[in-house]
C-alpha cells in the first residue's frame, strides 16, 4: 500500500511540473485573442443584421406576389367578362347576318334550294382535307352567309327568268361585294372568314371568274371549298336554265367539265378529294332537305 501512494504521489508531481514548464500567455497575445473575440462579434452582429434584412426582403417578396396573384384573379375575372362580352356581340352579328342570308332565300330561288346543305358540304370537304374539327365548324357556321350580298340585288334582276342582259349580269356579279360589305368591320375571325367566304366564293381557279379576276391560290382556301360545294348543288337543283341533274351527272360535270363548267375552275387539290369522298355530297343532298334553317343548324 505504501508503495502504490509513492507512486502516485510521483505522478502527480510529475503532471504539476509539466504544467509549471508550460510557457506564460503574455499581453500580446491576450490582446490579440481579445481583439479576435471583438472581430467575431462584430461578425456574428452583421451576420445578424444580413439575415434580419434577407428576411425582411423575403416577406416584402411575399407580399409582393400575394398581391400580384390579386391583381391576376381580378385580370382574369375582368378579361373572362370581356370575352363573354364580346362572344355575345358576335353572336348577335352572326345570327343578323344569318338573318340577311335566310331574307336573301325569298329573294332567289337558288339560294333558297341549296343554302342548308352548303354548310353541310363545306364541313364534310375541310375535314376530308385535314382541317381540324374547330376550324371546319367554323365553315360550317359560316357558309350560309356566301350569298348575302344578294340582299341588294333588285328582285327584277334576281328573279328575271329569261337570260340576263349584259347590265343585269354585271349588277349579279356585285353581290360578292356587297355581302363582303355587310361583313366588314368585325375583329371576329368567325366573320372575317365569312367575309372572306362572301367576297371569293364566285373566283375560278384558273382566274375566270368574279368580281376579282383571282388566279390559283390567290383564293382563300375557304372561298376555293365554298365554290366547289356551291357549284357541285347548282347542278343538282332546279333551275330556269337547266333541270335538276343526277348525282352522277354532276360529278362527270365537274370532274370532265361541260360549256360552261371546266375542271380548271376548281383548285385540282380540292377537286381530287372530291374524286374520292363526292358519295358524302350525295348523302348530303338526299337527306339534308329545303325546310331546314341555317339558324338552327348545330353540326
Amino acid at each position: 500500500m505504501k508503495s502504490q501512494s509513492s507512486q502516485s504521489d510521483g505522478t502527480r508531481r510529475r503532471g504539476s511540473q509539466e504544467r509549471t514548464d508550460r510557457p506564460p500567455i503574455t499581453d500580446a497575445v491576450q490582446v490579440q485573442l481579445q481583439a479576435a473575440r471583438s472581430q467575431l462579434l462584430v461578425y456574428a452582429k452583421d451576420l445578424k443584421q444580413m439575415l434580419e434584412k434577407e428576411e425582411q426582403k423575403t416577406q416584402q417578396l411575399k407580399q409582393a406576389h400575394a398581391q400580384l396573384l390579386t391583381y391576376a384573379k381580378d385580370l382574369k375575372v375582368s378579361l373572362d367578362a370581356e370575352q363573354q362580352k364580346n362572344s355575345e356581340l358576335e353572336q348577335s352579328y352572326t345570327d343578323t347576318m344569318l338573318r340577311l342570308a335566310r331574307a336573301s332565300r325569298y329573294k332567289d330561288e337558288e339560294t333558297g334550294a341549296h343554302i342548308e346543305r352548303l354548310s353541310h358540304y363545306a364541313k364534310t370537304m375541310a375535314l376530308n382535307i385535314g382541317w381540324d374539327a374547330d376550324r371546319a365548324q367554323g365553315l360550317f357556321a359560316i357558309a350560309p352567309m356566301h350569298d348575302v350580298g344578294k340582299i341588294g340585288v333588285p328582285d327584277a334582276v334576281l328573279g328575271k327568268q329569261g337570260p340576263l342582259t349584259d347590265e343585269e349580269w354585271e349588277t349579279i356579279k356585285q353581290h360578292p361585294l356587297l355581302g363582303a360589305s355587310l361583313l366588314d368591320g368585325s375583329a371576329s375571325p368567325l366573320l372575317e372568314m365569312a367575309k372572306e367566304v362572301a367576297l371569293t366564293h364566285h373566283e375560278r381557279w384558273d382566274g375566270s371568274g368574279y368580281p376579282c379576276g383571282l388566279q390559283g391560290k390567290q383564293i382563300p382556301i375557304t372561298g376555293r371549298i365554298v365554290m366547289l360545294c356551291d357549284l357541285y348543288d347548282a347542278l343538282r337543283s332546279r333551275r330556269p336554265y337547266k333541270p335538276a341533274f343526277s348525282h352522277v351527272k354532276a360529278i362527270d360535270i365537274m370532274l370532265n367539265g361541260n360549256e360552261r363548267t371546266k375542271p380548271t375552275h376548281f383548285d385540282p387539290c380540292l377537286l381530287e378529294v372530291f374524286r374520292e369522298m363526292h358519295h358524302q355530297f350525295d348523302e348530303i343532298y338526299s337527306t339534308v332537305t329545303d325546310t331546314e334553317d341555317p339558324l338552327n343548324q348545330k353540326s
